[in-house]
C-alpha cells in the first residue's frame, strides 16, 4: 500500500493557462476583420484574439516608454505606435518586429493618430497643437498643419478619399476641417462647450455626428458646414456610432428610415437616438447591475469610455471605466462576450461548474467575475456594495457563497445549461466586514461565516431557492458565537459537516461542534495571526497557516501539534490538501506556491509565477488542477503533470536504450556519420567521444573523421564544439578534442565559427588547456629525442657481461629498453661521431683515472654496454675496461669514453621520468 500511495504523490505542476491584465486604460481599436482587439497597457500593446480571449501578441517598446497612441491600418497589415520618447515605430505585428522607426518631429508626445482608407496616409495629432501627415509608403512627412490650440486629441479622415479632408478637434472644443491640397483649415465647426470625444460619418459622407462631455450630440450638414440638430443626451458622451441603413432595428425602437445613432457615456448604458427628432427611442437595461442613481456624478465605475462599431458581425463593442470590454450583438444588444482588462488584486478564487469549466474570482471590487476557462469570456455579478473578501463552493460546485466588507453574505447559483449565474439568497447580521465563509460539504445546505466583529455565524439555506429574475431569499443566522478576541480570518467545515474550525489574528485556532456550537478545543502554537484553516479530507487532522511563515498540522483528538512545515519567507496565506490528504499546497505573501509531502515534511516543488502576495488558492474536484490568484492581478491555472513527466521519462529511457543499441550496430557496421548523429542527439558527450575514438582507430582515421564531421548539420557542429571544450580539459581525451578542432578550424571560417551558439565562451575555454597540452608534448618530444640518441650511441657486446651488471648497485628500470648485441654491429654506425670526439674523449678518460684506480692485471680494452648506472663511479669504469680485456674485445679507449657520456646523461633522464611525461 505504501508503494501505491507513493506513486500517487504529485511531483510537479505546469502552467495550463493564465488570465492576466491586458488593458489599463487608453485607446482600444478593433481590426477591420474583427478578429483581434488592440489595447494599450503601459509600454506594451497587447493584441487579444476575440474568438479565444487569449493574448496572441504583445508588442513592447524597447525604451520602456509608455505608448501614448497607436493605429492599425484598414488593411490590418501596418501598425504604428507613438511613445513618450517622441518616436514613431512601424511594426509587423504578427512577427512582433519593429520594421521602421523615425522621429515624430512633434516637440511633445503624440496624442492621437489615424490612417486613411487607403492605408498610405497617417495623421498624427500632437500635444503641441500641430498635426502632421506621413506617407508611410514613401516614408516622408507630407503636411504640417498648424492652427489648433492645445492638445489635438482627435483626428479623422473623411471617408471619401477624393475630398482629401481631415477633421480634427483640440482643447478649444471646436472641430476643424483641413484641405490637404492647400494644407489650410477651410472651416471651424463650433457647437460644443466641452471636449469633443467622438466623430461619426454617415454612409454617404454628407452628415457628421459629434459627441462631447457637455452632454450633447451635434448633427452636422457637411455640405453647408452647419449644425442641423443639437441632441441633448443628459450625460457625458464618450462614443457615438451610426446604425447601418437598410437593417431591421425595430427591437431598438427604430421605426423610420431617418439616421439613428447609438451613444455611450457616463451612465453606463447604450441609448439609441433619432437624429431628425432628437428623441431617445431606446435605452438599454442591465438586469444584473444595481440601479444607478440618475443624479450621480460622472466617474461611475460603470460608465463607458469607448463605443466601437463591428459592422461585419453586426455587433457593438464598449469599454467601461473599469477596463472591461463588452461585445453586444445587434439588434438585441445582448452581451455576447466580455473581457476583463484589469482585475486589480485577486483576493479569492474558486472552481465552479460541471467539470470545473469556470472559475469565480473576488477582486478588490464589489463585483464578482465568473470566467469561462476555455474562452476567458467573463460574466460580471453585481450585488455586493463593497469589496468581496472571500468565496467558497458547495459540494456539487453549481452553487457558491460570497462575503464582503458590506457586512453581508450572498449565495449564487449557476444555470448548468446557459452558464449564467444569479443570486439566490443573501443575509445580513454581522456588525463589521465579513472576511471568511465556508459551505457545507454534504447534502444539507448551510454556511458558516467569520467576521472582523470577532463572531462566527451559522446560516441555514431554504429548501427552495428562487429562480433567475426573482428576488433573492433572505437568510437568518441560526447561531451566533463570539469566537475570538480579534478578527476571524478563516473558517472551515469538516468533511462530515459535524465540526468547524476558526482561525484568528489572536494566533489561535479553535474547534467547534456544529450540533450545539460548543467549543471542543483550542490550537495554540503559532507566533503570529492565523490566515487559513483546513480539514484533511481523510484524516482527523487540521492544518493551519500563519503569518509567522509556518504551516502546522494538529490532531483533533488531543489538539497537539503533529508536524510543522517551514519554508516560506513570509506569511502563509492559503493552504489546501491534495493527493487525498497526503500532500499540501501553500501560497504565501512572498509570491511563491509550494508543494509539500506530509509524510516526509519535505517541500517537493516551489512554483514562482507571481510577483506579489498569493491570496487565492483552490483545487479542482478531480485533483488534477489548481488555480492561484495574486495581488499582481494574475490568475494562473496549474495542471498536474506528474504522470506525463513519468511517462515521458520512461519513454525517454526506452528511446535511449534503443538508440544505444542502434549506435552499437552502426559502429560495428562502420556507419560513422549516422552513429555520430545519434550520439549527438542523445546529448551524451561520453557517447560522442566513444564514436570519435572509433573513427580515429580506423585505418583511414584522419580522412574518415574529416569526411564525417563536414557532413554534420550546423547544430551538430555546435554541440561538438561544446563537447570539445570539455574533452580538452582531460589529458586522456584531449587528442580526440584536438582532432575534431583541427577539422573545424580548417574548414570553417572564423565568421562561421563565431555564429555558433556560445562559440566565444567555448573558444576561450579551449585556449589555456591547449597551451598546457602543447607544453607537455614539447617536453615529451625533447625526451623522446634523447631516446633516439641513446639508441644510436650505446652498444653492449658479448654475453658474459650480464653477470657483472647484476652484481652492480644500479637502477634496473632501463634494462628493458636496451638490447645486448653480441656482435659489434653498431660500431660502424657510430664511427663517424667517435672520430670527431676521439681526442676529447681520450683526454677525459685519462683525466678520470687516478693512482687508486690502476690495476696491472686489467687490460685497456672493453666492450660497449648499456646501463643507467652513473658513469662517475671509477671502480665501475675500471671493471668495465677489465671486462673488455677478459672478453677479448677490440674496443678503443675513445669508444668506451663516448659510452660513459651516454651513461651519465641516462642518469638525468630515467625511463620512469619519460613514461611519467608520456602519461
Amino acid at each position: 500500500m505504501a508503494g501505491n500511495t507513493q506513486l500517487k504523490f504529485k511531483t510537479n505542476y505546469a502552467v495550463s493557462s493564465k488570465i492576466e491584465p491586458f488593458y489599463k486604460g487608453g485607446k482600444v481599436q478593433i481590426s477591420h476583420d474583427e478578429k483581434i482587439i488592440l489595447c494599450s497597457c503601459g509600454p506594451r500593446l497587447n493584441i487579444l484574439e476575440i474568438a479565444t480571449g487569449k493574448i496572441i501578441h504583445s508588442i513592447e517598446q524597447d525604451d520602456q516608454e509608455d505608448i501614448t497612441s497607436f493605429s492599425l491600418s484598414p488593411d490590418d497589415e501596418m501598425l504604428v505606435t507613438a511613445s513618450r520618447a517622441l518616436l514613431l515605430k512601424q511594426w509587423d505585428w504578427r512577427q512582433e518586429k519593429c520594421t521602421r522607426s523615425w522621429r515624430a518631429i512633434h516637440n511633445v508626445p503624440v496624442a492621437s493618430m489615424t490612417f486613411d482608407c487607403t492605408s498610405t496616409l497617417l495623421a498624427t495629432g500632437g500635444c503641441d497643437g500641430t498635426i502632421k501627415l506621413w506617407d508611410v509608403v514613401k516614408q516622408y512627412c507630407t503636411h504640417n498643419l498648424k492652427g489648433s490650440s492645445g492638445v489635438v486629441h482627435l483626428v479623422e479622415f473623411h471617408p471619401d478619399i477624393n475630398l482629401l479632408q481631415l477633421f480634427s478637434s483640440s482643447m478649444d472644443c471646436s472641430i476643424r476641417i483641413w484641405d490637404l491640397r492647400t494644407s489650410k483649415c477651410i472651416c471651424v465647426l463650433e457647437s460644443h462647450y466641452s471636449a469633443v470625444t467622438s466623430l461619426a460619418f454617415s454612409p454617404d459622407g454628407h452628415t457628421l455626428i459629434s459627441s462631447g462631455r457637455d452632454k450633447i450630440c451635434s448633427v452636422w450638414d457637411l455640405k453647408e458646414r452647419k449644425v442641423k440638430r443639437t441632441v441633448p443626451v443628459y450625460e457625458a458622451v464618450e462614443g457615438v456610432v451610426i446604425l447601418p441603413e437598410n437593417e431591421d432595428f425595430s427591437e431598438l425602437g427604430v421605426k423610420s428610415k431617418d439616421l439613428h445613432f447609438v451613444t455611450a457615456g457616463s451612465k453606463g448604458v447604450l441609448r439609441v437616438w433619432e437624429s431628425s427628432s432628437a428623441r431617445c427611442v431606446f435605452t438599454q437595461t442591465l438586469p444584473s447591475a444595481p440601479v444607478s442613481n440618475p443624479e450621480q456624478a460622472d466617474g461611475d465605475p460603470l460608465s463607458l469610455v469607448y463605443c466601437l462599431p463591428m459592422p461585419l458581425s453586426k455587433r457593438l463593442a464598449t469599454v467601461t471605466a473599469e477596463h472591461n470590454i463588452l461585445l453586444y450583438q445587434l439588434p438585441s444588444l445582448s452581451v455576447q462576450q466580455q473581457f476583463v482588462g484589469y482585475n486589480d488584486d485577486i483576493l479569492d478564487v474558486r472552481f465552479l461548474g460541471k467539470d470545473d469549466s469556470h472559475i469565480v474570482v473576488a477582486t478588490n471590487s464589489s463585483q464578482l467575475k465568473v470566467f469561462e476557462l476555455a474562452t476567458s469570456s467573463c460574466q460580471i455579478l453585481y450585488g455586493h456594495t463593497d469589496t468581496v473578501l472571500c468565496l467558497d463552493v458547495f459540494r456539487k460546485r453549481s452553487m457558491f457563497a460570497s462575503c464582503a466588507k458590506d457586512k453581508s453574505v450572498r449565495v449564487w447559483k449557476m444555470d448548468p445549461e446557459s452558464g449564467r449565474v444569479h443570486c439566490v439568497a443573501q443575509g445580513h447580521g454581522h456588525s463589521n466586514a465579513v472576511g471568511s465563509i465556508s459551505c457545507s460539504r454534504l447534502k444539507k445546505a448551510f454556511l458558516v461565516s467569520g467576521s472582523q466583529d470577532c463572531t462566527v455565524k451559522v446560516w441555514d439555506l431554504p429548501d427552495t431557492l428562487p429562480a433567475a429574475g426573482e428576488e433573492p431569499a433572505q437568510l437568518e443566522a441560526r447561531v451566533t458565537e463570539k469566537a475570538h478576541d480579534k478578527d476571524v480570518n478563516s473558517v472551515a467545515i469538516s468533511p462530515n459537516d459535524k465540526l468547524f474550525a476558526s482561525g484568528s489574528q489572536d494566533r489561535a485556532a479553535k474547534l467547534w461542534s456544529l450540533t450545539d456550537m460548543s467549543l471542543l478545543g483550542v490550537f495554540r502554537g503559532h507566533r503570529r495571526g492565523i490566515w487559513c484553516v483546513q480539514f484533511s479530507p481523510v484524516d482527523q487532522v487540521l492544518a493551519t497557516a500563519s503569518a509567522d511563515g509556518s504551516i502546522k498540522l494538529w490532531g483533533l483528538h488531543d489538539f497537539s501539534c503533529l508536524k510543522t512545515f517551514e519554508g516560506h519567507d513570509a506569511s502563509v496565506l492559503k493552504i489546501i490538501f491534495v493527493s487525498r490528504g497526503t500532500q499540501l499546497v501553500s501560497g504565501g505573501s512572498d509570491g511563491l506556491v509550494k508543494l509539500w509531502t506530509i509524510k516526509t515534511n519535505e517541500c517537493i516543488k516551489t512554483f514562482d509565477a507571481h510577483q506579489d502576495k498569493v491570496w487565492a488558492l483552490h483545487g479542482s474536484g478531480k485533483d488534477d488542477l489548481m488555480v492561484t490568484g495574486s495581488a499582481d492581478s494574475n490568475i494562473t491555472v496549474w495542471k498536474d503533470v506528474t504522470e506525463e513527466e513519468l511517462a515521458e521519462e520512461q519513454a525517454k529511457q526506452e528511446n535511449q536504450i534503443l538508440k544505444q543499441q542502434e549506435l552499437s550496430n552502426l559502429l560495428h557496421e562502420k556507419k560513422y556519420l549516422k552513429a555520430l548523429g545519434i550520439a549527438i542527439s542523445l546529448d551524451q558527450p561520453h557517447t560522442v567521444l566513444r564514436v570519435i575514438k572509433e573513427i580515429r582507430q580506423d585505418e583511414k582515421g584522419p580522412q574518415l573523421l574529416e569526411e564525417t564531421l563536414l557532413k554534420l548539420r550546423r547544430d551538430q557542429k555546435e554541440s561538438l564544439l561544446r563537447y570539445c571544450a570539455v574533452w580538452n580539459t582531460n589529458a586522456r581525451s584531449c587528442l580526440d578534442a584536438q582532432a575534431v578542432l583541427q577539422v573545424l578550424l580548417t574548414h570553417l571560417s572564423p565568421a562561421e565559427l563565431l555564429q555558433f551558439q556560445g562559440a566565444r565562451t567555448h573558444l576561450e575555454g579551449l585556449i589555456p588547456y591547449t597551451g598546457r597540452h602543447m607544453q607537455r608534448i614539447g617536453r615529451l618530444l625533447q625526451s623522446s629525442m634523447f631516446l633516439d640518441y641513446m639508441w644510436q650511441k650505446m652498444r653492449v657486446t658479448g654475453g658474459k657481461d650480464s653477470g657483472y651488471l647484476q652484481d652492480e648497485e644500479m637502477d634496473t628500470s632501463p634494462q628493458g629498453i636496451f638490447i645486448v648485441d653480441k656482435q659489434p654491429s653498431l660500431e660502424k654506425t657510430a664511427s663517424a661521431a667517435q672520430q670527431l670526439n676521439e681526442e676529447e674523449e681520450d683526454d677525459r678518460f685519462q683525466a678520470n683515472e687516478g693512482p687508486e684506480d690502476s690495476d696491472d692485471e686489467v687490460p685497456e680494452e672493453a666492450d660497449s654496454i648499456s646501463a643507467s648506472k652513473s658513469a662517475n663511479s671509477r671502480p665501475v669504469r675500471n671493471e668495465t675496461r677489465a671486462n673488455g680485456v677478459r672478453n677479448g674485445g677490440n674496443v678503443s679507449s675513445e669508444e668506451s669514453s663516448d659510452e660513459e657520456n651516454v651513461i651519465e646523461m641516462s642518469n638525468k633522464f630515467s625511463t620512469t621520468q619519460l613514461l611519467t611525461e608520456a602519461r
